[in-house]
């Protein structure tokens, strides 16, 4: 399934939402497994959603809070090679091998160190410029951007987290080179959208979980929507679409 591609000059922006399936569409299958991510495509997901950590050996996978194993026992998988984690746990290259080199991957980076391995694993795949890269720290994506200039680096936050410098925001995430915001859904309006617009910046809205949600977002405008239940980003898109 061919997903949708920013294009270059125009805030690196996608030209149509793309529907992020949250950890794979965790709503329809275990999270961060191959089961979900190839059920979410077969859902109408146009991107998909994971969180990524590296092994002992530096072999980028996919998992939300990065330890395994028994309850009382659990490791933190930075200390496990990637031939020891349990086989649940999907490497970055068994996902890329699955999907289409188009496809839109936005991908967590858990382990602030994930980046390079992330991107390079990517681009030996197919195009990096598929790769949504998310961290809540600015100056660890900024240290990125050399590294691969097709990436797309996006900010995870709160508004709690900013201070109420909101245009002082939207001037760093420029000037650092990066190229998006990704927002709570609650905390998302119009006059925020037009304001990361101002600087050329992609907005993400995550959590949207009931359909009101995911309406409110898709009227906004937002670039991407991130959500568990893949049925209802698809039928959102549907009826945005229908609307105009």
């Amino acid at each position: 399934m061919m997903g949708p591609v920013a294009t270059p000059g125009t805030g690196r922006r996608p030209p149509t939402p793309i529907l992020f399936a949250h950890r794979g569409g965790r709503a329809h299958a275990p999270e961060n497994t191959l089961e979900a991510f190839r059920l979410a495509l077969r859902l109408g997901a146009t991107g998909l959603e994971s969180d990524v950590w590296l092994t002992a050996d530096d072999v980028p996978v996919l998992h939300h809070d990065g330890r395994v194993g028994p309850r009382f026992r659990r490791r933190p998988i930075r200390s496990i090679p990637a031939a020891g984690l349990p086989d649940q746990v999907p490497s970055l290259s068994d996902l890329l091998a699955e999907v289409d080199p188009d496809l839109p991957l936005s991908l967590d980076l858990k382990d602030p160190g994930a980046g390079p391995a992330t991107i390079a694993t990517t681009a030996a795949a197919g195009p990096s410029s598929r790769l949504w890269l998310c961290h809540p720290d600015v100056e660890v994506l900024a240290g990125l951007r050399d590294v691969d200039r097709s990436v797309r680096l996006v900010h995870s936050t709160r508004l709690d987290h900013l201070g109420g410098a909101l245009e002082r925001h939207a001037v760093d995430l420029s000037a650092a080179g990066l190229d998006g915001v990704n927002l709570p859904e609650p905390e998302w309006t119009g006059g925020l959208v037009a304001l990361y617009r101002r600087f050329d910046l992609a907005c993400l809205g995550w959590d949207a979980q009931h359909e009101r949600q995911v309406d409110r977002l898709l009227r906004l405008g937002l670039d991407g929507v991130f959500g568990d239940h893949v049925d209802r980003l698809v039928d959102g898109l549907a009826r945005r679409t229908g609307d105009t």
